[in-house]
């Protein structure tokens, strides 16, 4: 398999769904380590203002482009993270949402082929579906509805774990597939519906704070500087190890309580407000992240106030500006 000649330490490296909100705290670690990075986004759930910082660094550079079409660069390595990830996001164009999980991923595997690169996939705990294992591990096949709302997202990023596997055991591709849990912090989008993000911006806004269910139901959330340490764990571990492997936080906690804790952490006085479940949301989502202290000796370190507090002191100087909704 041809690789590129590097001709020092610096990393020539692709960050598909850059703009967004993993993406671009893995920009600013890949350039804080040195090397060049061009960022690939469409912006359909990124934004410029997740890179805006980076614009003035001779070793960061931008394209507008979707995933769903074949990219034509050279580079060392791929980082693919392009798809979106909020329920209210990938539902909005559900054939898109699997497009991009399916095309995209044929098209980094054809890239990483054709440049002999390493290549990560961004995969997610929602291969698990509603999981009748608890907590989760790697080796559990998952509980997931092929039909409904959510299958454009889960079936997705179930399909392109597949093509990731095909391509490295047909044709020797070099893959690293680690599998996402519940992670939150600064420059989450504040309208992705997601539970931390829409709990701290009502709890900001002094609105009431939307729980669906009875909030008995569990996340494990993770702080965004824990889960790129482990990206980076991952993408650096021996060829061998291709994963899939659990990234997230153990840490359990029901939707009540985390509500409780915003309300507590921003000194609102909003209140619960209960609501109908969504068809398909998973009443447990827990990692087993033994794997990954095992191969990797990552796990995180930010305890869930902490993080908490770092992401409402973003939102709450995001609603200071008065152009906050770019």
């Amino acid at each position: 398999m041809k690789k590129l000649r590097l001709y020092d330490s610096r990393k020539r490296i692709l960050v598909t769904g850059g703009a967004g909100f993993l993406g671009s705290h893995l920009i600013d670690r890949l350039l804080d380590l040195g090397h060049e990075v061009l960022c690939v986004d469409n912006l359909f759930t990124g934004t410029k203002r997740n890179i805006e910082h980076l614009h003035t660094n001779p070793r960061f550079e931008f394209m507008r482009h979707d995933v769903t079409f074949p990219l034509y660069v050279e580079v060392d390595e791929i980082w693919n993270l392009a798809c979106p990830a909020a329920p209210i996001h990938y539902q909005h164009d559900p054939v898109q949402t699997t497009k991009t999980s399916v095309h995209g991923a044929i098209n980094m595997l054809g890239l990483a082929k054709r440049l002999g690169c390493r290549i990560f996939q961004a995969s997610t705990s929602e291969v698990y579906g509603d999981p009748t294992a608890h907590p989760q591990r790697e080796e559990y096949w998952g509980n997931v509805n092929p039909i409904g709302p959510r299958s454009c997202y889960d079936e997705g990023k179930r399909c392109a774990e597949t093509l990731f596997f095909d391509y490295h055991r047909q044709m020797g591709l070099d893959i690293k597939v680690a599998r996402i849990f519940n992670t939150y912090g600064p420059r989450m989008h504040p309208k992705d519906g997601r539970v931390v993000s829409n709990f701290i911006v009502q709890a900001l806004r002094g609105e009431d704070i939307t729980i669906y269910g009875d909030g008995g139901q569990t996340r494990s959330f993770c702080y965004v500087d824990d889960l790129i340490e482990g990206f980076l764990r991952l993408m650096d571990s021996p060829g061998g190890f291709t994963g899939p492997v659990n990234l997230g936080n153990p840490g359990e906690f029901t939707i009540r309580e985390l509500a409780e804790k915003v309300i507590a952490l921003t000194g609102s006085r909003s209140k619960l407000t209960f609501h109908p479940l969504p068809q398909d949301d998973p009443m447990q989502r827990c990692p087993d992240i033994g794997l990954a202290r095992r191969e990797l000796g990552w796990e995180p370190k930010v305890a869930l106030e902490e993080g908490l507090g770092r992401t409402v002191g973003y939102f709450g100087d995001m609603f200071e500006e008065p152009d906050n909704g770019r």
